[in-house]
């Protein structure tokens, strides 16, 4: 498209110009009376619009689209309800630092304070949306629109990053003007961490005995340099969810997501130094207050609060967890450990870990064991560098996130901090969309499924290869089991059954029973290849 400073040009346009300047080429959203004036612009730049069943499903396909390709998911809503249906995706995307945009049409510049009953009018979607994201802007002219634009791809690039929010009025949307040349986001380099504190983390980690490695979302831009620093250390690994497999879950230093383990828990409150990266160390994280840390914590994180949030940290180094990582690496000694040989631990290490991973499973082989086979199977016909996406359901967080090995080639997208329901479906169709010819399977129970269980159609209509693995015990099994463990008769947590596989074959899709781990294996590899959704369900006991 012409780019001529001169050329009178739509709100609508200019903010079309501005997301396609800064390399977007797919917005996820529905279209409606408030935006057609971007819908319009969207085609003649090049960006493609996925449309959702609902704009929630739109948000979390947006975070899974983020979080595999590591650029801007974009979410285009209408005003009123449709922002506030987007709600949920944004408040998960803080929660587990995905840049996401979130745009939407506002009430024109002159409306008044008092309501009017026009069309979706609401109080203030901007005070709404700022509750739950990194910001939200409202532009008071059609000139400004890419100075927003421009800013929430500033924090992308800079920051921790956040979920941001955009509002045009609608009378801005279809006002022309001549707007000059394009403003965007500075190319600036990741923060670098500051010499002095490298050289003290170098300092308390070549005198630690017993170290010990945390990783969080945060490493996950730095796999190759967690690994190598957990051997040049002879050091064990442990991740939180959204550190899953960020050091292969296979290697003989990996713990694997095992921080709510309660011996884990015990085990790294005795090592001497800990090195955090890209974590928060949360409740969120070790599913109970963190324990309290008795040797020195060195901390990477690319967000300085974090400095000042859980516990106290001796050594904080305030940069992109690769560039941090870099400078340790070269300034710790090859081989200083001479117990630790090069990609080998230590026989008395590789056997410690072991050991912890027996403790963890034993704290929980009677709970877990309905689903270690299937998670089995699914590991066997996955490639290595599959993603797959889960649910906040009980599949996922007790059986997949420990026991479903995945390494740094692959990717586990989990909705960790913010716990949401209905996530894994539409996730897996943003990573399916973003990576076409990678393997993409989705993990969810049949309760949270519901939630979002509409964006089968969206599948469908892409005709994207989609298994959609679903544990079904009849209804919200972990609420069900937290009534029964404080004493109470459990109400309102049984679902009345559901044909899920024949309500997939109505969207469009396909669908099947698998009742053993040998039959879920074959429905997934032929899910694979096939085009279009298909739901599996795997029927579980009700207790």
């Amino acid at each position: 498209m012409a780019d001529a400073a001169d050329r009178l040009r739509t709100g609508g346009e200019a903010l079309v110009r501005a997301l396609r300047a800064h390399g977007v080429t797919r917005v996820f959203g529905i279209p409606g009376t408030h935006n057609l004036e971007i819908h319009r612009h969207l085609p003649a730049y090049g960006i493609d619009h996925v449309t959702s069943r609902h704009e929630q499903g739109a948000g979390y396909a947006a975070d899974g689209y983020a979080r595999v390709t590591g650029r801007p998911g974009v979410v285009l809503t209408t005003t009123g309800p449709a922002l506030l249906n987007a709600a949920a995706a944004v408040g998960e995307a803080y929660a587990d630092s995905v840049p996401l945009l979130v745009v939407s049409p506002g009430m024109p510049l002159g409306h008044p304070r008092l309501a009017t009953g026009a069309l979706h009018e609401m109080r203030s979607q901007t005070d709404a949306l700022r509750g739950i994201a990194a910001f939200s802007h409202r532009v008071s002219s059609v000139t400004e629109i890419d100075a927003a634009v421009a800013r929430a791809f500033t924090l992308f690039r800079t920051r921790r990053p956040r979920p941001a929010h955009i509002e045009v009025p609608l009378d801005l949307l279809t006002a022309a003007q001549a707007l000059g040349a394009l403003r965007r986001a500075p190319s600036t380099p990741p923060p670098a961490p500051a010499p002095e504190a490298v050289r003290r983390a170098v300092t308390e980690l070549s005198g630690a005995r017993r170290p010990a490695l945390v990783l969080g979302g945060g490493a996950a831009g730095a796999r190759a340099q967690c690994r190598a620093l957990a051997e040049r250390l002879g050091a064990p690994v442990v991740t939180t969810a959204a550190g899953k497999g960020t050091v292969a879950e296979t290697h003989p230093l990996s713990l694997g997501v095992s921080l709510h383990s309660p011996a884990v828990q015990k085990w790294l409150a005795t090592r001497d130094v800990v090195l955090a990266v890209g974590t928060e160390l949360s409740e969120s994280d070790f599913w109970t207050v963190p324990p309290r840390l008795d040797g020195t914590l060195v901390r990477i994180d690319v967000d300085a609060d974090q400095m000042y949030a859980g516990p106290t940290v001796d050594v904080p180094l305030v940069a992109d967890a690769r560039l941090a990582l870099q400078a340790l690496l070269a300034e710790l000694p090859d081989g200083r450990h001479a117990r630790v040989p090069a990609n080998t631990p230590h026989p008395r290490v590789a056997d410690e870990v072991a050991a912890l991973r027996a403790a963890r499973d034993a704290e929980t082989a009677d709970r877990d064991a309905r689903w270690i086979p299937y998670l089995r199977a699914l590991r066997a016909v996955l490639a290595a560098d599959a993603v797959i996406t889960s649910d906040s359901a009980q599949c996922c967080y007790y059986g997949a996130l420990p026991h479903l090995p995945v390494g740094p080639e692959g990717r586990y997208l989990h909705p960790t901090g913010f716990g949401t329901l209905g996530y894994a479906l539409p996730a897996a169709l943003g990573a399916k969309v973003a990576e076409p010819h990678r393997q993409v399977l989705a993990l969810s129970g049949d309760g949270g499924l519901q939630f979002t269980v509409q964006e089968l159609a969206t599948a469908a209509q892409l005709r994207l290869p989609l298994p959609i693995v679903v544990f079904d015990n009849g209804g919200y099994g972990e609420i069900r089991d937290e009534m029964r463990a404080r004493g109470d008769v459990p109400a309102a947590v049984d679902l009345a059954p559901v044909d899920l596989p024949a309500l997939a074959r109505a969207y469009g899709g396909h669908g099947t029973r698998a009742c053993d781990p040998a039959a879920l294996a074959r429905a997934v590899t032929e899910a694979l290849d096939r085009p279009g959704p298909t739901l599996i369900t795997v029927p579980e006991e009700t207790p």
